[in-house]
């Protein structure tokens, strides 16, 4: 059951990639994809704000989606 829910929890990480467009951008390539994602990382490290501020953005984008609007 774990490894069901870990890998259902992977997939919808997956669909996030997939939905915010890196995957186009970065043309489908993986080392593109987890340089991106390691800069992110370490922005997250070194700038206290970039977290709450990604989170932001992120629920607005949803909400967007959920009301039918393309995303901000």
């Amino acid at each position: 059951m774990a490894r069901r829910e870990r890998t259902r929890h992977l997939i919808e990480l997956g669909g996030l990639v997939q939905k915010a467009g890196l995957v186009d951008l970065a043309d489908d390539d993986r080392a593109t994809l987890y340089g991106a994602l390691l800069e992110a990382a370490a922005k997250a490290r070194e700038d206290g704000n970039a977290l709450a501020l990604w989170k932001r953005r992120g629920r607005r984008a949803f909400d967007a989606e959920a009301e039918g609007k393309d995303a901000p």
